[in-house]
Order: C-alpha cells, then structure tokens, then sequence
C-alpha cells in the first residue's frame, strides 16, 4: 500500500467534498455493539494464538489531534488481557532521554515473545509535533525520516509483526470534536495546550504527514489510512484489518465446567461491623 497524501485533504472533507464517513448512513448502535463483540471474540483467539505462538506484535497509532487514536485503542483491548496486549503512552521525554539517541526510549517497549504492544503514539512524535512545533530541529527530523525505515527494517526482519495506522480526520469533524472536549467536563482533560497550538496549524502537520509517508512507507512496514470521521466505523475497520494481518487460528481447548462448591461445615458469615459503602442506588 502506497498512500497518496497529495489526495488526503479531498478524502478528509477539502473543497466540500464528502468525506467517506459523510457516504454512509448512521451505524447503528445495536449494530456495532454487535459487530464489535464478534471481533472482540476473534481478538481473544488471537490472543491466544500469540501467546501459544510466542509471536510479537507492534502497532502503531498516529493521526491528528481528536482523530480517535484513544477510542479505537481502547476498544482493542477492553476484552482482552493487559498483560498481552499492552498499551504504551509516553510522557514528554526527560532530560536524560533527551541525551539519549532518539529511538532509544521506545525500544525498550518493543514486544517480548507472546506480546502485542499498541503505541498511542510512537517514534513518530519526531516527523509530526517535535517537527510542526519546533521541539528538534529541521536537520533532526530528516535524520529521523532517513533512519526509520532502517530501524522498522530491522524490526521486521527480526520477527516483529509491525503494523502503522495514521487516522485521518477532516478538519471540520475536528474542530467538532475539539470543542465537544471544551464544553465537556469528562472531557477537559483531553484538551492539552499543545493541542490548542497545533489545531492552527492545519496545513504544518499536512506537509509533515505527507513527507513522513514518502520517508517510511514501505513494503516492509507500511502505513495503512483510515478515515475516522465515523467514531464507530473506523474502530470496526481497523480492528477487522488487523486481525486480516495477523494469520491465526482457534486454538482447540476443552469445555469449560464449574466445579461444585465446597460445602460450608459449619461456617457462618462472622458479625463483624464492617464499613459499608452507602447504597445510594
């Protein structure tokens, strides 16, 4: 898959033009809820599948700020164990891993055998927010772009299942979504002041985008673009194109069955004043 960023603004709402979200009809909840426990059923056989297997799995989300990269992370996982599926979310680097060559954090969070590791961002911070915001400079980030495809290279060959999906959302639904998280109190916390820096910045992080695409977008690790205007759809999509990537299989195992409960012999509850949480509903 080769991505065509010169495209991408048309497909994400540019000129009026209807996004691919804007073409279909509403999803409905009772058909996504039940799309979405089937997979999650296939994402548990897969679980299984890596773990007997010993593979390791990376996967990456990038995309604009507001594009969902949370949401479809959390739908991902919320069936399946944390301690295989793991997710990664960097703080801002310290001073000591700002001396550090620059892919040297990440790497440790690289998957061991029988891991899937999900990166809510990654090492392409570099190409997208340090390079629009000014946090390395301009010879840093080509660098980084040049190295990339050496590293995830490396990573490939070495029997890491390497998966990269950029989010794109139209800057209309953004700008939506942005707002919703000012006049939302569950929300607020989302809204980050780089966030309100980089929503200015629009056509910056296209250029940066556009040129993170040429750089490493290859064969061996590509990107794979998925129009998130649809909350719904995107987590459906993404989810059914990553279990397409990874062949597995259900593995047999025997019907389960409770066993009896011991008898009490003589066991009474004891009367013992406990501090009760009041129940107020």
């Amino acid at each position: 898959m080769k991505s065509k960023g010169h495209t991408m603004e048309v497909e994400a709402g540019k000129n009026g033009h209807a996004t691919g979200a804007q073409l279909h009809k509403k999803l409905k909840r009772k058909d996504y809820e039940k799309e979405l426990a089937r997979l999650h059923a296939e994402l548990v056989k897969l679980q299984h599948w890596v773990l007997e297997k010993r593979l390791r799995v990376c996967v990456v989300f990038e995309g604009r700020d507001g594009a969902g990269k949370g949401g479809t992370i959390k739908a991902i996982t919320e069936r399946v164990s944390p301690r295989i599926f793991r997710v990664v979310a960097l703080p801002a680097p310290t001073d000591r891993e700002k001396s550090q060559m620059y892919l040297q954090r990440y790497i440790r969070y690289f998957p061991a055998a029988g891991e899937v590791v999900i990166f809510d961002r990654s090492w392409y911070n570099r190409a997208g927010v340090e390079r629009v915001m000014g946090f390395c400079s301009e010879d840093q980030a080509q660098r980084f772009l040049q190295a990339t495809p050496l590293v995830e290279k490396t990573m490939t060959d070495s029997g890491i299942i390497l998966l990269k999906y950029w989010l794109e959302v139209s800057p209309e639904e953004q700008t939506r979504r942005l707002e919703s998280r000012i006049e939302d109190g569950r929300k607020l916390w989302k809204l980050s002041p780089m966030d309100l820096k980089s929503y200015s910045r629009w056509y910056d992080y296209s250029k940066a985008r556009d040129e993170m695409f040429a750089a490493t977008d290859t064969r061996f690790a590509p990107w794979y673009v998925a129009n998130a205007d649809d909350k719904k759809r995107v987590r459906l999509n993404i989810i059914t194109h990553l279990l397409s990537q990874i062949p597995y299989e259900e593995l047999p195992h025997e019907k389960i069955k409770l066993p009896k409960r011991q008898k009490a012999n003589g066991y009474k509850n004891p009367d013992y004043p406990h501090n009760y949480v009041p129940e107020k509903f």
